[in-house]
């Protein structure tokens, strides 16, 4: 049975830091210094999704707790 992730079946791809040749044991890096790059970007807020604010934000509206009614 073939596994997805099998080296022989995965493309090859450039670093996404440098774009020298990946290393096996670092995929999809090609060292660990470009690994560790990688993660501090990530840590650091580099890599964020944009988010739009929505107008009830801006208002400072707060969600309220559900409340529990028994009766």
């Amino acid at each position: 049975m073939l596994h997805m992730n099998s080296p022989s079946l995965a493309p090859e791809k450039p670093c996404p830091i440098c774009s020298k040749p990946a290393q096996e044991n670092l995929r999809p890096f090609c060292s660990k210094r470009c690994a560790d790059i990688d993660l501090n970007r990530w840590l650091s807020g580099v890599y964020a999704i944009p988010v739009k604010e929505s107008e009830s934000d801006d208002e400072g509206d707060q969600v309220r707790p559900a409340s529990n009614n028994e009766e």
